[in-house]
C-alpha cells in the first residue's frame, strides 16, 4: 500500500486550523440580518446551513462582490469568478485553469451550480466539507498557486479596507463585529453567495417536475428512459433531483460520499491514475481509491466542457463513447492503457452498445438539462466593482 501524499494531509490539516481558529476569534453573538428567503424549484429540498454562518440578504451580496474582486488575488488579476463563469455554469471552459501566477491547475474547475447541496467538496479530497474551508484553497494553496494569497492575507485585507464601500458592507453583513472585515468573514460571505447558486428549471425540470408535457422533445424523452436505465447505468451515479449521489439537505439522514474510479486510465495494466491527479488515493493512499473521484452534477452539463477531472474528454459524444466502451484506451504515449480492464474500475462502468438514434436520444436528454435563465440570471453575474 501507498503511502498518503504528505503535502496533501498538511495542506488540509493547515487550512482547518485556520478556519477553526477563525470561528473561534468571531465567535462573539451571532450576526444578524436579513434573513435569506430561498427560491427553490419544484421537488428541490431545503439546502443544510452551518449554524455558525447563517444566510441573510447583506452577507449574500457581499459574498457575490468578493466573489468577483480581483484584490483577492496576489497581483489582483484573477478572481473566483475567472474559473467559475456565471455563463459555463460556474466553470471556465478549460481543462486545466490557470491561475493568477500563470501556474496550472491540474484539475478542471468544478461546476458551483447546486453547491448548496454538495456534503463534500474538490474532486477528490473526501476531506473537504464545507464551503468556507474550501474557498482558503485557491485563496492560499501553492501546489499550484490560483490566487496566490500565501502570506499577503494582511495585504489584502488592508486593499479591502482601503476602500470607501467594503467596510459598510462588511459591517451591515456581520453587524455584531467591532472589526467584521476578517479572513474569516470573507470566506463566510463567499460561501454564503455560492449557498445562493440554485439551478433547476432547466426544460427537464419543467418536464418531470412541473407537469410541462411538452417542455422537451420525445427524443429528450426516450433519451431519459435511457439514462435511468441498467442499459447504461447512469443513474447509479448521476441521479437524484441533483443528478449526482452525493447530495446533502435537511432531512436527508445518512450522507454517503461517492467517488468512482471510471476506467478513465490504467497506467502499466495496474490501474495507476497520472500523478498528481489520483484522485481520493492522493489523501488516503489506500490502493482500491486509486482513480476515484466525485461524480459531479450533470445540471448544465452541455455547456461545461471539457469533461472529467482533468478536462481530458472533449465533447459530450466522447463522453458517451468512453463509457460505452467501459472505459477509455489510450493507444500510446506517457498514458498508455486500457481503462476498460483496470482493476479499480467501478463496476458501473460497465459497457453498452447504443443505435445512432439511441446516442441522438441520450444527447437530447443531456442538453435539456440546460437552465438557461439560471446561466443569466443578473443575481450571479458581476456586480458593480466596489470602490
Amino acid at each position: 500500500m501507498a503511502r498518503p501524499r504528505p503535502f496533501v494531509l498538511v495542506l488540509v490539516l493547515a487550512l482547518a486550523v485556520v478556519w477553526c481558529v477563525a470561528v473561534i476569534a468571531a465567535a462573539a453573538p451571532a450576526p444578524v440580518g436579513t434573513p435569506w428567503t430561498w427560491d427553490l424549484p419544484d421537488g428541490f429540498p431545503m439546502p443544510k446551513v452551518p449554524a455558525d454562518n447563517p444566510m441573510t440578504v447583506e452577507k449574500v451580496a457581499l459574498g457575490r462582490a468578493l466573489f468577483y474582486d480581483t484584490r483577492l488575488s496576489v497581483n489582483d488579476t484573477v478572481s473566483c469568478a475567472t474559473c467559475h463563469v456565471p455563463a459555463l455554469a460556474f466553470t471556465d471552459g478549460k481543462a486545466h485553469p490557470v491561475g493568477a501566477t500563470g501556474a496550472a491547475h491540474p484539475r478542471s474547475a468544478m461546476s458551483l451550480v447546486n453547491v448548496a447541496y454538495s456534503p463534500v467538496l474538490t474532486w477528490g479530497n473526501p476531506n473537504i466539507r464545507s464551503l468556507e474551508v474550501q474557498a482558503l484553497l485557491p485563496m492560499f494553496g501553492e501546489t499550484p498557486v490560483e490566487m496566490g494569497l500565501s502570506g499577503r492575507d494582511t495585504i489584502m485585507l488592508a486593499a479591502l479596507n482601503a476602500t470607501a464601500a467594503y467596510p459598510r458592507m462588511f459591517a451591515s453583513a456581520f453587524p455584531s463585529e467591532p472589526d467584521p472585515v476578517s479572513l474569516h468573514n470573507i470566506t463566510a460571505a463567499i460561501a454564503s453567495f455560492e449557498r445562493s447558486l440554485i439551478s433547476g428549471r432547466s426544460p427537464y425540470d419543467r418536464y418531470r417536475f412541473s407537469g410541462e408535457a411538452t417542455a422537451i422533445s420525445a427524443s429528450a424523452r426516450r433519451g431519459e428512459r435511457l439514462f435511468f436505465s441498467e442499459k447504461t447505468e447512469c443513474f447509479h451515479c448521476h441521479g437524484g433531483f441533483n443528478l449526482t449521489e452525493t447530495v446533502d439537505h435537511v432531512g436527508k439522514k445518512f450522507v454517503e460520499f461517492e467517488f468512482f474510479n471510471t476506467g478513465l486510465y490504467n497506467l502499466g495494466k495496474a490501474g495507476r491514475y497520472p500523478y498528481p491527479n489520483e484522485g481520493v488515493f492522493a489523501v488516503t493512499g489506500e490502493d482500491e481509491d486509486m482513480g476515484r473521484f466525485r461524480a459531479p452534477t450533470l445540471r448544465n452539463i452541455a455547456v461545461t466542457a471539457p469533461y472529467m477531472h482533468d478536462g481530458s474528454v472533449p465533447t459530450l459524444d466522447a463522453v458517451l463513447d468512453h463509457y460505452a466502451a467501459g472505459g477509455r484506451t489510450i493507444l500510446a504515449g506517457a498514458h498508455k492503457g486500457v481503462g476498460a480492464t483496470s482493476p479499480y474500475k467501478s463496476s458501473f462502468v460497465k459497457g453498452f452498445t447504443m443505435t445512432a438514434r439511441e446516442r441522438a436520444d441520450l444527447l437530447a436528454f443531456l442538453r435539456s438539462l440546460t437552465d438557461t435563465a439560471f446561466l443569466a440570471d443578473p443575481r450571479f453575474t458581476a456586480p458593480a466593482p466596489v470602490r
